[in-house]
């Protein structure tokens, strides 16, 4: 469990990083969630720090916990999100994975979504997996790789 000390150390660690990046950024809210720590930042220009499918954040985060290893000893899980993005991520992917599952319910046909990310594709997972009218399954390789969502075999 993080001190409080330990957390204030990570709040000044990420502000000294944007600082010397200059990019203006306001720390929303950090939530320890078991051995989370989540810390929601906000910014007048997110899509600099996003990236393309919010890959510059997960370079972003990756930096500030190598930055975190030296200052804080005591292990920890560290998720960065930037005006919401992950969030708001998460909440259209588990929207996507009930509508397609209610297609290939009533359908009875399976269904191949986008290519996703690893960490996507494993919202759709959990999202579904307590479903007993569907089940899911990865498909592809590397950047190909797919969740499809088919109808649960009777019997």
């Amino acid at each position: 469990m993080l001190s409080h000390e330990q957390r204030e150390t990570i709040k000044n660690t990420i502000k000294e990083f944007f600082q010397k990046a200059t990019i203006e950024i306001e720390i929303k809210e950090d939530n320890l969630e078991g051995e989370t720590l989540k810390v929601n930042l906000e910014t007048e220009s997110p899509q600099l720090l996003i990236g393309e499918q919010g890959q510059t954040l997960d370079e972003i985060q990756y930096l500030l916990r190598l930055v975190f290893r030296r200052k804080i000893i005591e292990p920890f899980f560290f998720d960065l999100d930037i005006n919401g993005y992950k969030q708001k991520k998460t909440i259209y992917l588990e929207e996507l994975a009930h509508t397609t599952a209610n297609e290939v319910s009533l359908l009875k046909i399976e269904k191949e979504l986008l290519p996703m990310l690893a960490q996507e594709r494993r919202i759709i997972h959990l999202t579904l997996a307590s479903r007993s009218d569907v089940i899911t399954e990865s498909r592809g390789e590397g950047s190909e790789r797919r969740v499809v969502i088919k109808p649960k075999p009777i019997g």
